[in-house]
């Protein structure tokens, strides 16, 4: 497993490649975070049950329509012997009724009965349609008539096409992604994943926390080092920060399977993953010209300082310290694409580990009695994920940074936006990283000159 591990991280990822070649123990899955397939899959899913009934409504819409323009100028007996037995192409409104029923029964065939997982079935009746009703206007007397000879022809139009960017843009796309989500977590399932499982060091300050020890928050206890969990709620929080740690690992050996997005003019690139449970996760990657010791001091061991130089952060206050190794971070995002999106406030427990070569602090969603949900802001909430940080083994001043974004911002927002937001965030965080630590160079080489 540790080889096919290297495989799987290959020259991206060097310094993950050393830590699982250095050790030899190998862990199952143990949380119900991880990729653990549901049992048993829906035999429709939720976003294509939508579509047929939107493909319904179309067919009652268009039906009601025209029962109205037959009860208009005489009784629906009469209109229906004038409209159905005595059909004219050029007055009649049948045909675009039975339009409807054409779209109706093509649709609910192709994606419902058969559930097809193309976009031609909606292409034809798309196409018939427009053509069909495009002629219609052209050579008919429909609009001369009444005012429905304009409603059922534009309504009939529009609709169609609301089906087919429907189906394409949402139905197919949000059913590959469950796909392939779910083949992640069959595959992860059926596997014993990797694990970065180091020894211990002596040294015992936050600041400086020790190098992970597997097994439980006891362990660190009997080694006599600082700080330690206590009470209960403590225990909880750091099994909160053990367990978006082990997500987290497992994200990073997953990296054959993320889905490239987006990069910028730097060649930062940002990827998604899709998490059974906590869906799409977004993923930095981006390499930093200064040594990893540098971003892990400015990153993850000063989360507090961040809002003196990260725009995309506005207040970052430290509630509680609960070990050596874990602590509860209170968070407020500024607004985002353009003030669209809101700012949101974030209780988080984090958790810092130092191994060899990487740098890790992992975190998700928690409660805090000190920070409950106000009214001032929406209270979004984190699933799994953090920074990492990666030594160069052949390079000690250039290293790879990774953020592991994973996050719900609650409120009424459409996923489209969320999604450029979350991602346009990432390349500003960036900016401001980088344009900090070129402060930092600045300022300790007018120092040292000095």
């Amino acid at each position: 497993m540790l080889a096919g591990a290297e495989g799987r991280f290959g020259d991206s990822m060097p310094a993950i490649v050393n830590l699982n070649s250095s050790y030899s123990t190998s862990l199952s899955l143990p949380s119900p975070y991880l990729f653990i397939p549901p049992a048993e899959r829906k035999t429709i899913s939720d976003v294509r049950r939508t579509f047929c009934l939107f493909v319904t409504f179309d067919l009652l819409f268009v039906s009601l329509l025209w029962i109205i323009e037959l009860n208009i100028s005489s009784s629906i007996k009469a209109g229906l012997e004038k409209e159905v037995i005595h059909y004219d192409y050029r007055t009649s409104f049948f045909d675009i009724f039975l339009l409807a029923v054409f779209r109706f029964l093509c649709l609910q065939l192709g994606y419902a009965a058969f559930r097809l997982r193309h976009w031609w079935v909606v292409a034809v009746t798309t196409l018939v349609t427009s053509v069909f009703l495009v002629v219609k206007v052209i050579v008919s007397n429909l609009l001369s008539q009444n005012a429905f000879g304009y409603v059922l022809s534009i309504t009939s139009f529009v609709v169609a096409w609301l089906e087919t960017w429907f189906l394409d843009f949402k139905v197919l796309p949000q059913e590959a992604d469950d796909e392939r989500a779910y083949l992640a977590a069959v595959n992860a399932a059926c596997e014993r994943a990797p694990m970065i499982h180091p020894r211990a060091v002596s040294d015992g300050q936050f600041y400086s926390p020790p190098e992970s020890v597997a097994g439980s928050e006891e362990d660190l206890d009997e080694e006599g080092f600082g700080r330690r969990a206590v009470t209960t709620q403590e225990k909880e929080y750091v099994r909160q920060g053990r367990e978006a740690m082990t997500v987290m690992e497992q994200i990073l050996a997953q990296e054959d399977n993320w889905k490239f997005e987006k990069n910028n003019d730097v060649g930062d690139s940002v990827y998604t993953l899709e998490i059974p449970f906590h869906g799409k996760t977004f993923i930095l990657k981006a390499f930093m010209q200064c040594s990893a010791e540098t971003v892990y001091q400015e990153v993850i061991l000063q989360p507090e300082k961040m809002v003196h130089w990260n725009r995309t952060v506005s207040v970052c206050q430290i509630l509680q310290r609960v070990d050596d190794n874990t602590l509860v971070s209170y968070d407020v995002s500024a607004g985002a694409a353009g003030g669209v999106v809101s700012a949101r406030d974030f209780v988080n427990v984090r958790r810092v580990e130092r191994k060899r070569d990487c740098y890790l602090s992992a975190g998700m969603a928690t409660d805090h009695e000190a920070k409950p949900p106000c009214g001032r802001f929406v209270r979004g909430e984190n699933g799994p994920g953090g920074f990492v940080v990666l030594k160069s083994s052949s390079n000690p001043s250039v290293c790879t940074f990774i953020w592991v974004l994973n996050t719900d911002l609650k409120g009424r927002l459409p996923r489209y936006l969320i999604h450029q937001s979350l991602a346009a965030t990432m390349f500003e965080f960036m900016t401001h990283l980088r344009q900090h630590i070129a402060e930092l160079r600045s300022s300790l080489y007018s120092h040292h000159h000095t």
